[in-house]
């Protein structure tokens, strides 16, 4: 059952907080404002001495923490779960601190429950590191001048933002679901250590059964169509040295595990966070845009896993022993089709896109560089980077048009 079904008592008791952002389930995910001043900002939230929002800051540490430890296992899952249930209970928190009758702090609201929600993802992989998030909270608060707002109502709101949040994950199915017979075809993708599950079988935020074999039919296994992919993938690899320097370099710059970054999904929460700090959007907007953009990118790779398990689809070079991965680069042990990276990327961009228009030229080149990584790393095919970019929209679709108040 889709999560939009199982956060409707959520949507009743915001009801009164809803009003300022819409009349019905579909959200309007805010789009930066033209030339910002400091007129534009709230009174409550205008520019003084600290004017990073919460929301960005503890979205920062969070993606520096991922690139420092990486992540107990199945790791680009895991960071997107652990993005995906901050954010939402960012925002959940940031919309109960705005609530007319509230009379909250914001700033305490969204931190506490950052706090809570990160503590419960690090409690068992990194224990010490609760106590430098409460730490951290605390420096915050006695930096900022919260004098004039109740922190201990915000803190409490934070709190029960979290536990409505830690709810879903408890119920969500991540690890649960049994993973398909690995195909026995002559030709389809094979491995000889663990597979990789990512968050297949995981309950989504907005997609029904129908959406989860959203892609069309790759090429078949052991197919001349399948066989020429992979030949275009040796073509583009199979160049002068000077631009396959340039193509190795692009691959390893988006190849995001720890240390060399905080995974995929990390990745694009930094640029959602870059674009966020050039405009000025209050508490709630930053973590709406950032919720929606990771709920989409969480959705996108439950249809990927899916897909990839259902086609068995082998990776270029089973097919075409001229092709060889790079050496420093982390292969994915789980089948090609279609391009994890790219569903995550597409989502992203699709969201990020909505809510800066005037970006749109950037997100779509950093999303086509993005693709173009994995052919250059040796490790997808054309149509696998071209059907993650359409689920990836396509979970972004069903995500703008649905609501996580």
């Amino acid at each position: 059952m889709p999560r939009h079904l199982v956060t409707l008592r959520w949507a009743l008791l915001f009801g009164a907080t809803t009003v300022a952002w819409a009349c019905t389930d579909a959200p309007t995910i805010p789009t930066a404002p033209t030339a910002p001043t400091a007129a534009d900002a709230p009174a409550s939230e205008s520019v003084e001495q600290w004017d990073e929002l919460v929301t960005t800051r503890w979205n920062k540490r969070t993606t520096d923490l991922l690139q420092r430890y990486g992540a107990p296992s199945n790791g680009q899952a895991w960071a997107s779960r652990m993005l995906t249930y901050l954010s939402l209970a960012q925002y959940r928190a940031a919309l109960m601190a705005t609530a007319p009758e509230a009379h909250a702090s914001v700033d305490a609201a969204v931190a506490r429950a950052s706090v809570d929600v990160l503590s419960n993802f690090y409690v068992n992989f990194h224990p010490a590191l609760v106590a430098t998030f409460e730490e951290e909270l605390r420096t915050d608060g006695n930096r900022q001048n919260l004098a004039h707002e109740d922190v201990a109502a915000g803190d409490a709101i934070g709190r029960e933002a979290a536990l409505s949040v830690r709810a879903l994950m408890a119920a969500d199915q991540y690890g649960i679901a049994l993973l398909p017979e690995v195909s026995t075809t002559e030709g389809a993708w094979y491995t000889h250590s663990a597979v990789v599950r990512s968050l297949y079988g995981v309950t989504p935020f907005f997609l029904h059964p129908a959406d989860l074999m959203f892609t069309g039919e790759p090429p078949a296994i052991g197919s001349h169509a399948l066989h020429d992919a992979a030949a275009e993938v040796y073509a583009i690899i199979n160049v002068s040295p000077e631009l396959r320097a340039q193509q190795v370099a692009i691959a390893l710059k988006w190849n995001k595990v720890s240390p060399f970054g905080p995974f995929t999904a990390g990745e694009w929460n930094r640029i959602g966070v870059e674009l966020i700090e050039g405009h000025r959007f209050t508490e709630a907007e930053a973590s709406r845009i950032l919720a929606y953009a990771n709920v989409a990118a969480f959705d996108a790779q439950i249809i990927c896993f899916t897909t990839k398990f259902y086609w068995w689809i082998p990776r270029p070079w089973q097919v075409d022993s001229r092709i060889q991965p790079l050496l420093a680069f982390t292969t994915p042990n789980h089948p090609s089709y279609p391009s994890a990276h790219s569903c995550i990327s597409g989502a992203f961009t699709a969201v990020l896109s909505h809510a800066f228009p005037s970006d749109r030229d950037m997100l779509q080149a950093t999303l086509e560089e993005a693709g173009m990584s994995r052919i250059y790393a040796g490790i997808h095919y054309l149509f696998d980077v071209e059907a993650g970019r359409e689920v990836g929209a396509y979970a972004a679709a069903k995500a703008l048009a649905g609501s996580l108040e």
